[in-house]
C-alpha cells in the first residue's frame, strides 16, 4: 500500500475522499493529529496527537458487486485481528467492525462505500488504533491500548506498515473462507447477553449466532426465536 503522511487532518476519510479521484487502488492517508475523526453513528474519535493510529485506506474494487461489501469489513476486521495477535493481544470482531479485548474498544473503523451500477466503485476505510495513548479523556465508556494492555509503546509510523500488511494480506485472501472466520472472531459468539432492542427500546437475553446473506446480526432469544438487526437496531449491554 502507499502510505502518505500529513501532519495534520481533521478527518483522513474525509481528506481521502476529496482525492479519490486522483489516488489509485489502496493508497494510505494517515496523519499525526486527527482534529474531527468520525466514528459510527456521528460519533467522534478521541486520540491523542502522536499516539495512536489515525488512517484511511481507499480501495477500488474491480468487480465487487454491491450485495458482497460485507466482504470488505470482513478482510479488514480479520486483518486487525491478525495484527493485534501478532502483538500477543486477543482481539475479538464486535459487530459490524468495531475490534475489542475482553469488554474494551481497541480500535474503530468507519467503512464509506460508494455504489455505481451494482458494484463497489470504492470504498474508504477509517481506522482509528489506540496504540500509546493510556489515557482518555473523552466520555468513551470503555477504551483501552495497545500499551494499556501490554506495557510497551511502539513506533506508530512503522506499526503502520506492518498493519495495512495484514490488512492487505486478507483482503487478496477473501474466499469461501472469510465468512467462517469472520464468524468465528466475533465478539460474544455463542454466548448468552443481554442487549437491548433499539427498534422498540426492549432489554432481552439472547446469543448470538451468525450474521445473515445482508449482513443483520443474528441472535437466538431464550424463548427459541431467531431474530435479525440491522446496524443500529440492536445494542449491546456490557
Amino acid at each position: 500500500m502507499n502510505i502518505i503522511w500529513f501532519n495534520e487532518l481533521d478527518s483522513t476519510n474525509n481528506a481521502i475522499l476529496n482525492d479519490k479521484l486522483s489516488l489509485k487502488d489502496r493508497s494510505v492517508y494517515a496523519t499525526v493529529h486527527q482534529t474531527a475523526g468520525k466514528g459510527q453513528r456521528g460519533n467522534k474519535w478521541e486520540s491523542a496527537k502522536g499516539e495512536n493510529l489515525t488512517f484511511s485506506i481507499l480501495f477500488k474494487p474491480e468487480r465487487l458487486k454491491a450485495e458482497k461489501q460485507f466482504e470488505i469489513s470482513e478482510a479488514v476486521t480479520l486483518g486487525i485481528v491478525d495484527y493485534l495477535r501478532s502483538k500477543g493481544i486477543e482481539a475479538k470482531i464486535k459487530w459490524p467492525n468495531d475490534i475489542y479485548v475482553g469488554d474494551k474498544k481497541i480500535c474503530g473503523i468507519l467503512i464509506e462505500n460508494s455504489v455505481s451500477e451494482g458494484l463497489i466503485s470504492h470504498s474508504v476505510v477509517g481506522i482509528g488504533v489506540n496504540v500509546n495513548q493510556t489515557l482518555f479523556l473523552s466520555d468513551a465508556p470503555n477504551p483501552v491500548s495497545m500499551a494499556n494492555i501490554t506495557g510497551e509503546r511502539y513506533n506508530i509510523n512503522k506499526e503502520l506498515v506492518l498493519l495495512t500488511e495484514y490488512i492487505e494480506a486478507e483482503y487478496d485472501a477473501v474466499n469461501d473462507d472469510t465468512e467462517k472466520r469472520y464468524l468465528d472472531s466475533l465478539y460474544r459468539i455463542n454466548e448468552w447477553h443481554e442487549y437491548i432492542d433499539r427498534t422498540s427500546e426492549t432489554r432481552f437475553k439472547g446469543k448470538i449466532t451468525g450474521v445473515d446473506k445482508t449482513a443483520r446480526l443474528v441472535l437466538l432469544t431464550e424463548n427459541g426465536e431467531k431474530r435479525a438487526f440491522a446496524f443500529k437496531e440492536v445494542a449491546y449491554c456490557i
